[in-house]
């Protein structure tokens, strides 16, 4: 990949992975681009948040520093924004070229350089809320405490000279990129990509902690932001507060109510509570509410989360399986509540056989983790569902969609 000019001074080096599990759990089938900011100021040089340190990604970021005459020698300092392998894997063999350098990162990022690369406080320039660094000619850079954005020790780092916000991984989306990093380069369908794959982003990586999402973005508002340059995804410069406004959205999710969506998460043993699966869809269509369907285990939790945190309404269709529930739909649900997707309103269906058990363990795990979500009566049925199976799913969805309705409605 090419190195491109963020703006007068600030450089974009990236690197695209693709064909991987993004933190050894998500899938990420468009890929990931992964970008690191060379700043340049009148007598000092500093590189922004790394690449990871596998796959031959920190040869693409020492061959992209010849693309604008950077010798690593010349990088005085390595700012470290969020200490995730993904961002500072690359120091390990940068330090095989460049021994000596100082890493600019918070106080909390201290005993983490030294766990993960054994660097000791000797090399380390600690900042926090108000500290700068002055690389000279009038670029001086900011730097913002964002901690659980998301992890506890993260920063962001802001040069004041150009009004460029980089934020590490607030701000970021998944999807690889070629030519056009930028919004100004790229059509409407284009940007509705990028959109699609932050809404995946934020409901994988960052879900959990939306309200330091939120805390965050009140942080940085008061400053006269230009350009916001992330860790991942594409550079803001036309239009940098349309990705702030979609992650106040995406935050604001968390605690409900959302959109006039409802996802339907499915599963089936033999086939019986399948069959109540396109009755309920009907139903929920029939009232004007947005479906998205979904089958466990056949597609990825990254998918589920992605369709369920911007959806009001769940359906949870699964059978009894050994008095439990069925184990796919418990794991789902389960790391759902860890990710606090709260106030849902929510109906459940589904068959047993000799004995049901499923909704007994449902209500242990609502009580467990008190995600708020207000339940439809549910469906059980034993074996293959009947007429009158079939009209309590309907009657259930129904009642289901106009909740949602009117919880979404009582948020304009």
């Amino acid at each position: 990949m090419n190195v491109t000019t963020v703006t007068d001074g600030i450089f974009r080096l990236s690197a695209n992975m693709k064909d991987i599990l993004f933190e050894g759990l998500w899938p990420i089938p468009n890929g990931i681009a992964m970008n690191s900011y060379i700043v340049k100021g009148g007598n000092k040089t500093a590189i922004v948040d790394g690449v990871c340190g596998w796959d031959g990604v920190p040869e693409t970021l020492f061959e992209q520093f010849k693309q604008i005459n950077i010798d690593p020698e010349s990088i005085d300092y390595v700012i470290v924004n969020h200490m995730e392998p993904d961002h500072c894997g690359w120091i390990e063999n940068f330090r095989k070229i460049r021994p000596n350098f100082t890493v600019v990162t918070s106080k909390k990022a201290i005993p983490l350089m030294k766990g993960f690369f054994d660097i000791d406080e000797s090399s380390i320039m600690p900042v926090g809320d108000g500290d700068t660094l002055d690389l000279g000619d009038g670029r001086v850079l900011a730097f913002a405490e964002i901690p659980n954005v998301h992890w506890p020790e993260t920063i962001a780092t802001f040069d004041t000279k150009s009004g460029t916000l980089m934020p590490c991984d607030a701000f970021g989306s998944f999807g690889a990129i070629d030519d056009a990093p930028y919004d100004d380069q790229l059509t409407q369908e284009q940007i509705d990509f990028f959109e699609r794959e932050a809404t995946r982003y934020y409901a994988n990586i960052v879900a959990a902690f939306s309200q330091p999402v939120l805390q965050a973005i009140k942080k940085a508002s008061p400053l006269p932001i230009k350009i916001i340059a992330p860790g991942h995804g594409i550079v803001w410069r036309k239009d940098p507060m349309k990705i702030v406004k979609d992650f106040v959205r995406y935050a604001n999710y968390q605690k409900g109510p959302c959109e006039n969506e409802v996802t339907v998460i499915w599963g089936s043993m033999y086939g019986n509570t399948e069959l109540g699966v396109k009755p309920a869809i009907e139903a929920l269509e029939a009232e004007g509410v947005k479906v998205r369907v979904h089958r466990v285990p056949e597609d990825s939790w990254g998918d589920i989360l992605t369709s369920a945190w911007s959806s009001t309404g769940l359906v949870l269709a699964m059978p009894t399986y050994e008095y439990k529930m069925f184990p796919p739909m418990y794991a789902v649900l389960d790391e759902m509540c860890k990710k606090k997707f709260l106030n849902r309103k929510v109906f459940r269906f589904g068959s047993y056989g000799w004995s049901g058990g499923a909704q007994k363990e449902l209500d242990e795990l609502m009580a467990r983790h008190k995600p708020g979500w207000e339940f439809v009566e549910p469906v059980e049925f034993m074996g293959t569902p009947r007429e009158k199976d079939f009209a309590a799913i309907r009657k259930g969805c129904t009642e289901l969609a106009q909740r949602v309705k009117k919880a979404v409605a009582s948020k304009s």
